[in-house]
């Protein structure tokens, strides 16, 4: 199979690059190594923190649409799961992950963005969901974490539009956290992360868990899973060294476990 997704580790910080010139189209076989990749670095415990990335010239400009068009409702009612869970794959690595925007992020390349906890984007970036304009809906995620991210109003706009939002708008509406120039948008989003790397691992992992798992239940069960995740830290080598360093007055030294 020809690698469409390469995965790199350096300094505790897992890359997943897209490549898949010239424009990281989202094909079938685009999604499940992306899938594939969000699992190896999931469960790989040198690695702490996630970038996407989609190369210096763009990120992922959407689905491959070739390959769509021929797909009749039983095909694609078959292929869409797979799709959505592909890109949730992303969304469920439990540590910190952020997306390194270069040139479009549109369509399934925005969905794919939206899957991560942030965004750094370029100055000449441009995001965007124009699913509209192929007489369809996001199918992976975009309709559901683009409301939860910039609110449904903001959102809807958007998506009924099918609008390209420019760097600068995003950072103002919240679609991206960070806007700086092309070349900076790597190493950005490494320096975002990389704070993290040395941090206590099953903390990080659960404040993650209990933040996404939050947002989809009511306020009650929200506190009630926030609680079990709490108490489940005091089983950890980490929650003892931050303790006992806290009443040592010294600088703890967490180990990730």
């Amino acid at each position: 199979m020809t690698e469409l997704v390469t995965v790199s580790v350096d300094g505790g910080i897992g890359t997943i690059r897209l490549d898949r010139p010239p424009m990281n189209a989202l094909n079938a076989a685009i999604q499940e190594q992306l899938r594939s990749a969000a699992h190896a670095l999931s469960v790989d415990d040198a690695v702490r923190a996630v970038i996407v990335y989609g190369g210096e010239k763009v990120f992922a400009a959407g689905a491959d649409i070739k390959e769509m068009a021929t797909m009749s409702y039983v095909d694609m009612a078959a292929r869409a799961p797979e799709l959505s869970s592909a890109i949730d794959a992303i969304a469920r690595i439990p540590k910190p992950v952020v997306a390194a925007i270069t040139g479009y992020a549109l369509g399934g390349g925005c969905e794919v963005a939206l899957a991560c906890d942030w965004r750094v984007a370029a100055q000449d970036a441009r995001l965007g969901q124009p699913e509209i304009n192929l007489g369809l809906i996001p199918g992976a995620g975009g309709t559901q974490r683009l409301a939860r991210l910039i609110g449904p109003a903001r959102a809807k706009e958007l998506i009924f539009s099918g609008r390209l939002v420019p760097a600068d708008e995003a950072l103002r509406i919240g679609l991206v956290d960070a806007v700086v120039p092309a070349d900076e948008v790597y190493p950005t989003a490494r320096s975002l992360v990389s704070k993290y790397v040395d941090g206590p691992a099953a903390a990080l992992r659960a404040a993650k868990l209990a933040i996404d798992g939050g947002l989809s239940v009511d306020l009650a069960s929200g506190l009630a899973w926030e609680s079990q995740l709490f108490a489940s830290l005091f089983a950890t080598a980490d929650r003892t060294e931050g303790m006992a360093a806290f009443v040592d007055k010294r600088p703890p030294r967490f180990t990730g476990h």
